[in-house]
């Protein structure tokens, strides 16, 4: 089974099992998520549901529009009953990397909204510890005019090596829907750190926005496998 294949049994089977009539649901962002709107798009035509969705990202935001979903926003949904996200990793302890497409401000802030997160995956994403599979580091937004002394203050906190990261197809940074730039610290794999900690101590960082670390989150992970199996993993400390 493709990759493309895992992602699409995964982000069904959490939309069969986690969208009801009249949900407000977070549409998050990637590739995955792709196969989760196609999805709640099925079943909003054969069942004829009433579902409200907030994006998470201009991507998120044309997904609903092209097929032709109700799109709404936290101004008319405050509360979501549940947010359908990809992770470009996650951990034994439920602990996500996201952002690597760099949506993670408004990935983060729609999570926050929902009473459940759940996540949708290829078992690539799935590690025993944060950096056995992603290896391009935490993202971290930030504004622009903070990022070199940002960059600097991190790298001596907490080693590693911090990289400003560059735009496709365009001369420069990259910068996000909320017109920042993004960090990607490449953390040191062999060393022991304390997630939690770490993340409190970075967003304390004057100009940092918000990091691509996603601490006591998730409700629940479904990883697509190759054989065609869809594996869970269940979060200990969410309600």
């Amino acid at each position: 089974m493709s990759l493309n294949e895992a992602k699409r049994i995964a982000a069904h089977r959490a939309v069969d099992e986690w969208v009801w009539d009249n949900a407000a649901v977070g549409i998050g962002s990637g590739s995955t998520v792709v196969f989760a709107v196609e999805r709640l798009a099925e079943r909003v035509k054969s069942e004829n549901l009433q579902i409200a969705c907030v994006p998470t990202s201009f991507q998120a935001r044309q997904l609903i529009i092209e097929h032709k979903l109700k799109l709404s926003d936290l101004d008319r949904n405050p509360q979501l009953d549940v947010a359908i996200d990809g992770a470009d990793e996650v951990d034994n302890d439920m602990i996500l990397i996201k952002g690597g497409g760099g949506c993670l401000l408004q990935e983060k802030i729609v999570a926050s909204c929902a009473e459940k997160l759940i996540i949708v995956a290829d078992y690539t994403k799935n590690s025993k510890k944060l950096g056995d599979q992603y290896k391009k580091g935490i993202p971290i937004e930030v504004t622009p005019m903070a990022y070199v002394p940002i960059k600097e203050r991190i790298q001596k906190r907490f080693g590693g090596n911090v990289k400003l990261r560059m735009a496709i197809a365009k001369a420069g940074p990259c910068v996000t829907d909320n017109g920042n730039f993004i960090l990607d610290w490449e953390f040191d794999n062999d060393k022991i750190y304390k997630w939690k900690e770490v993340n409190h101590d970075l967003v304390m960082i004057p100009g940092v926005v918000e990091t691509g670390l996603f601490i006591n989150m998730a409700t629940i992970a479904y990883f697509g496998m190759p054989n065609g199996d869809v594996t869970t993993q269940r979060s200990d400390t969410t309600t």
